[in-house]
């Protein structure tokens, strides 16, 4: 073989190597960014540890030891005066409607019977479904002991009832067609407990239902921002690695992740939520994710919470940590300065829900924006 060929060779080895080398490089670089592994948490020194537990090798004390313990004050001294106590501050009572019917956003009809009805025949006497048509449907009892109105349970007794059903949820506003359902299956628990309905007038309530409507479609707020990976995409454990670190949890559907308030049971803070089909993929890690939705539903959270202003540390937080851009539903990009206008109208109409005793995060702004 001449110097040229071997020249030759070693030249196209080269250029092979270089190919490949490229090629592995471009991969590595388009591939789904995977979670990184959490470093383990750091435990105790297992000298220093104790589980409590009825352990054969646990320190045996001799008496002269037991008494000498210190066992702390002696209960029989611990007294506490009546005057000292009836001046203890008492927790300030919460201002905000109780749950159940409520005249401001509920259609209702008082059902009173001739005798006191216990709760296990009011409870044989409920409709099958709490709906009527796309509109909440429910009952309440005027408990006879403590003087409270309720849902029918077992073992009480109830001198009254009321029937009730929402004016507006975000299905539209109470139709006629819904009106006569909800008078149909308040007759019928009436007439199971003997009962005499008063109902309103359907057309005053209807009109009632349309304005409601109208105050609900014109004050409800959904904010959606998008966040999309400026170069390589990622996988659904990279989302959530980096979104745990911020408080998000998984929530009840696949491609979800929810920032949970400081109150349990009430609707999350904000939502992050990307493609359902990545999450329920066989290998998840090789899902390729280019973006995500940060969401917030405004009338659905206090505004003491904060949310908005959550929502952009949270937004910054997680473009800085995944090489990703704030977008709009369209996925425009967004300048930090569009995000201050929105700050400035939400303010708005926070102040115009309180306004109408539909403050957002109340009981009833949760049931009309719904």
């Amino acid at each position: 073989m001449s110097t040229l060929q071997v020249s030759l060779a070693i030249i196209g080895g080269l250029v092979l190597a270089l190919i490949v080398a490229y090629n592995a490089w471009t991969s590595r670089r388009n591939a789904p960014r995977r979670a990184s592994p959490e470093e383990p948490e750091h435990l105790a020194d297992p000298a220093l540890r104790q589980e409590p537990g009825f352990d054969t090798g646990a320190v045996q004390l001799t008496a002269a030891e037991l008494d000498s313990l210190d066992r702390g004050t002696d209960p029989s001294v611990h007294t506490v005066d009546v005057l000292d106590a009836l001046q203890m501050p008492v927790p300030p009572m919460s201002l905000e409607r109780r749950p159940g019917l409520d005249p401001l956003i509920d259609v209702i009809a008082p059902l009173q019977p001739e005798l006191i009805v216990s709760g296990d025949a009011a409870l044989a006497a409920m409709p099958p479904t709490r709906r009527a048509g796309s509109k909440p449907f429910a009952i309440e009892g005027y408990n006879e002991a403590t003087q409270q109105w309720e849902t029918p349970s077992p073992g009480q007794r109830y001198q009254s009832f009321q029937a009730g059903v929402q004016l507006a949820n975000r299905m539209g506003a109470l139709n006629e067609i819904e009106f006569s359902e909800f008078v149909m299956k308040a007759q019928d628990f009436a007439d199971a407990v003997n009962a005499a309905p008063d109902f309103p007038d359907m057309l005053q309530e209807v009109a009632r239902a349309r304005e409601l409507d109208q105050f609900a479609s014109d004050h409800d707020a959904q904010l959606a921002f998008m966040l999309r990976a400026r170069q390589a995409a990622w996988s659904p454990g990279y989302i959530h690695q980096n979104a745990a670190r911020l408080g998000f949890v998984s929530g009840a559907m696949p491609g979800r992740l929810v920032l949970p308030t400081g109150n349990p049971g009430l609707p999350p803070l904000l939502t992050l939520g990307y493609d359902t089909q990545a999450a329920l993929a066989d290998d998840p890690d090789q899902s390729a994710i280019r973006d995500v939705t940060l969401s917030l539903d405004v009338p659905q959270v206090h505004r003491g919470e904060q949310p908005f202003t959550r929502l952009r540390e949270v937004a910054t937080a997680l473009c800085q940590a995944m090489d990703g851009v704030l977008c709009d539903q369209n996925g425009h990009p967004l300048p930090a300065m569009a995000m201050d206008p929105i700050a400035t109208d939400l303010e708005l109409l926070y102040d115009q829900l309180d306004g109408r005793e539909l403050s957002a995060g109340s009981v009833l702004a949760r049931r009309l924006f719904s």
